[in-house]
């Protein structure tokens, strides 16, 4: 075989070509934002509540409640200690304030006779107008981030501490569901309460500090068309930013984008699934039954968010199957309950190879592994 230095001009010309793309590959900021794979928490605010309540949602069900054994680290943590780069934050309307401000299953437990509960929300937060996180209303409302601004804050005061972090994606759930009677009935998201989210938003952070449907429209009559013609931002446009995608199908988002033609001016992008014009972020949670959707979405371009797991089952069996499905698939986003074990089931734990914060997405870049400078 010639060496390099005895091959023809061109060959070598081409040889080197290929190296500088590499190399550019190699320290991400020639990636573009599609290109890199992270790994993500579910619920990533949610802590356990009180056991007597853990006890009373296991007398009501215990399947359930075998579904709801993990919680995570406070964000900040999250990010520096395990590479997180996508977060789920579920958002509840509050528009008057005080709806959640106090949960009745910790009435029911002090009923039960529980003790030792400590003072829920002691800094009034919960009492104030506007939009919270909690994953289930009265049962299940425990969060590291009790309020959307709160999370918000949190979020961009590690960033700013951090300005060279590869963009970091938040999902919001929109939750207006009631699971039982006796639990609060919720607030419906309607069009003042869809502003309100980008309000809050935008409230923390500035357009400059976002990858917004418009700076990656530009331009271009759609997304898909900006994203055909040139793609999604580089990493090096992209660091120290946020990016936000609705964690909701049917018609919140087509309300959502109602009056904002191709999102225009919103904050957020959302699924509209396979083939709508402004619809360039997915949401496939089944990285096996949804596997060749999700690559057939990664190969169009959008963003695809699926999760490694679900409802603690991989982790008790300590199966690595569905998570190999979800990095295999392409998926950008691979979200997981455990970026770190709970040796109380087994060992299980999702990461990327050598800890890396990312990798070159192995269905677009099948490249070395990067970490983030």
């Amino acid at each position: 075989m010639p060496s390099c230095l005895t091959m023809p001009i061109p060959c070598r010309l081409a040889l080197f070509a290929i190296c500088v793309l590499l190399a550019g590959f190699a320290s991400g900021d020639e990636l573009r934002l599609n290109h890199i794979q992270v790994i993500g928490t579910h619920n990533s605010y949610r802590q356990q509540p009180h056991r007597t309540v853990r006890t009373l949602i296991e007398t009501t069900s215990k399947e359930v409640a075998r579904t709801l054994e993990y919680d995570h680290r406070p964000l900040p943590e999250q990010f520096s200690d395990f590479g997180i780069r996508q977060i789920e934050l579920d958002v509840f309307n509050d528009p008057q304030g005080g709806l959640f401000a106090t949960p009745r299953g910790i009435a029911v437990a002090k009923m039960a006779g529980a003790t030792d509960i400590a003072p829920y929300d002691p800094e009034g937060l919960m009492k104030k107008p506007g939009l919270k996180v909690l994953h289930v209303q009265d049962v299940d409302y425990v969060s590291t981030v009790p309020t959307f601004t709160l999370a918000l804050q949190t979020i961009k005061a590690w960033s700013d501490a951090n300005p060279r972090h590869i963009p970091i994606m938040i999902l919001v759930e929109l939750k207006q569901d009631r699971p039982a009677p006796l639990l609060t009935a919720p607030v419906p998201f309607d069009a003042a309460a869809l502003d309100a989210v980008d309000e809050e938003i935008c409230s923390v952070f500035s357009d400059q500090r976002i990858v917004t449907p418009d700076s990656v429209r530009g331009k271009h009559a759609s997304l898909r068309a900006a994203i055909s013609a040139e793609g999604w931002p580089t990493l090096s446009a992209c660091r120290g930013k946020v990016i936000f995608a609705m964690d909701n199908p049917g018609r919140l988002p087509r309300d959502y984008m109602n009056g904002h033609d191709y999102l225009e001016g919103r904050a957020m992008f959302v699924d509209l699934g396979p083939n709508h014009p402004a619809g360039v972020f997915r949401k496939l949670n089944n990285p096996v039954a949804q596997y060749d959707a999700i690559q057939a979405a990664v190969k169009a371009g959008c963003l695809v968010r699926t999760r490694a797991d679900a409802d603690t089952q991989e982790a008790r069996a300590n199966d690595y199957s569905r998570a190999e499905k979800a990095f295999s698939s392409g998926a950008h986003f691979v979200s997981t309950d455990y970026p770190y074990p709970d040796e109380t089931k087994s060992s299980y734990r999702v990461r990327l190879p050598d800890e890396a914060v990312f990798r070159p997405n192995p269905l677009l870049i099948p490249t070395a592994d990067s970490t983030e400078e």
